[in-house]
């Protein structure tokens, strides 16, 4: 076949990736050059039109529109990233971005941050976005009496302000990394109401689409906001929630929905074989993870938690859980592809003697564990946590599996029972992502790892400008988190996605998945 007629096929979606790459380099073209026509060729130009149905692997009947709750990319996803905006979002290389914001500018050594808004932007109701409102959103995750997940961020900032149409965040030290904090999608601007408050629970935003009907961990429909300042695409918007992965896949294969996301790797070769589906596999800085509560016994003790780490065998895990697609972890949640990440040493990798070295020098000849999991965490998370059983046993640990319902798992078994299955989107930044999930005083830290040298480390990292002394800073950080931390990172995946040719996308966003959660705003349909 000449390659002239296999780019009409695939103009036309009838010729795979697969099909077309090897014509192409028949053709003379180099196996990226091919990839990249395929792509330019698969791609329908964007316009107006059609519905988009989206099947995710969360969603809980406990979700709220309010985002001091938002645990997952279901809420993410609905509540920012097609309800919403932020002051700052993220573009298709994974560089920070004004968005709600027209500029910002620092000051005194990047301790005041100076955000001037976009004119002429609208919430769903008609009302002019003020800078008041942005205060009022964001104070919405800050006080004592507050649980928002972000409010350790927000704990550095000491003065926040309307001044006309801009907004000055004061800090109590410097921070270059502040903007990417902003992007947050726990963070997005909402109407200040007569209270003073932030309006969260009508829904209102400023984003592409506005909410019709929403039923907590079923369903959220929505249509396209004729007044968004950016563009959006599709007439009408609904993001359901489907946890078991084979229920989500023949979503997918009858029509039900249109994209789904958290492919099962051991069917991803059936689904490439359906030449009505394209596959997307994205890079980002999610990780799963086992992470035990290090304030209850015995993961109290150092000694112990080190040996369960090298009880795992991680590359088994791998390879029978992920299909082979993703990266060993060691122990540190940094993504290697985050500037200032390091490789801590020594390397954890599965050492079953060394393990029952450390459990004799803890004071145990051997060790009885139970390990909650579920599926609601990662797909594959029960299996996972059933070959952890089955590696550990070698180091005289016995391990019990309690298989925990999907629903409402992120509240009843999260942050209450000391040894569970997790999952971790990451951030894009080192500071952003140790701070949420591990400093002393946040709300998310699953380990209850409190550790006071860590803790003074992230804040001379956060206001030092010199890159080099910033580096040496966070590979601290890393080490002793990787040394002592209570948290088993299993592996970095990729995030495999399916979708419906009758849909089209450009360049993903990297870093989260459902192209950065953005999905109903920068995606569109084909025919």
């Amino acid at each position: 076949m000449e390659i002239n007629t296999a780019e009409r096929l695939v103009k036309k979606g009838r010729m795979s990736r697969r099909d077309f790459i090897q014509i192409a380099i028949a053709a003379g073209l180099s196996a990226g050059a091919a990839n990249l026509t395929f792509t330019s060729y698969a791609r329908a130009e964007p316009k107006k039109g059609g519905r988009l149905r989206v099947g995710l692997a969360h969603g809980s009947s406990t979700d709220s529109l309010d985002p001091a709750t938002y645990l997952d990319y279901y809420m993410g996803t609905v509540g920012w990233g097609a309800l919403g905006n932020g002051l700052t979002s993220f573009d298709e290389t994974g560089n920070v971005k004004p968005d709600l914001a027209e500029s910002l500018e620092p000051s005194n050594k990047a301790a005041r941050w100076a955000f001037k808004l976009r004119k002429g932007t609208e919430f769903h109701n008609g009302k002019s976005v003020a800078a008041e409102d942005i205060v009022a959103s964001i104070r919405h995750h800050m006080g004592d009496g507050s649980k928002s997940p972000v409010k350790a961020l927000l704990a550095q900032i000491s003065e926040l302000k309307a001044d006309g149409d801009t907004v000055v965040f004061t800090l109590a030290a410097g921070n270059a990394d502040f903007p990417y904090l902003l992007s947050d999608y726990h963070l997005p601007i909402m109407p200040m109401g007569e209270n003073g408050q932030a309006d969260w629970a009508s829904g209102i935003r400023t984003g592409a689409y506005v909410l019709n009907k929403f039923v907590p961990g079923v369903n959220a429909s929505m249509t396209r906001n004729p007044n968004y300042h950016g563009t959006a695409w599709f007439d009408e918007v609904e993001v359901l929630s489907i946890l078991d992965p084979v229920a989500r896949q023949n979503a997918l294969a009858t029509g039900e929905i249109d994209y789904m996301d958290r492919v099962d790797v051991k069917t991803l070769r059936f689904l490439e074989r359906n030449e009505e589906l394209e596959i997307d596999q994205v890079s980002g800085y999610g990780h799963y993870t086992f992470p035990m509560n290090v304030t209850a016994a015995p993961f109290n003790n150092s000694d112990v938690r080190k040996a369960l780490k090298y009880a795992v065998d991680r590359q088994e895990i791998i390879n029978k859980i992920l299909g082979g697609v993703g990266d060993a972890g060691n122990d540190n949640p940094i993504a290697r592809n985050i500037k200032y990440a390091i490789d801590p040493m020594p390397a954890h990798t599965y050492d079953p003697e060394k393990a029952k070295s450390l459990l004799a020098k803890a004071g145990f000849s051997n060790l009885k564990l139970e390990l909650s999991a579920s599926d609601a965490a990662f797909t594959g998370a029960v299996d996972a946590a059933l070959l952890f059983k089955n590696s550990a046993e070698k180091a005289g640990i016995e391990i019990n599996v309690i298989r925990e319902p999907a629903d409402a798992y992120w509240d009843n078994v999260w942050l209450k029972k000391p040894f569970i299955a997790s999952f971790w989107h990451g951030r894009p930044t080192v500071d952003w992502f140790l701070t949420y999930a591990y400093a002393a005083e946040s709300n998310q830290n699953e380990t209850f790892w409190k550790n006071p040298r860590f803790n003074e480390l992230l804040v001379e990292g956060r206001s030092e400008l010199d890159d080099k002394k910033r580096a040496e800073i966070y590979a601290e950080a890393q080490q002793l988190l990787h040394d002592d931390g209570g948290q088993i990172v299993l592996a970095f995946p990729r995030y495999v996605s399916a979708h419906s040719k009758k849909v089209a996308h450009g360049d993903l966003i990297p870093g989260w998945d459902v192209d950065g959660m953005k999905i109903a705003e920068r995606w569109w349909a084909s025919n």
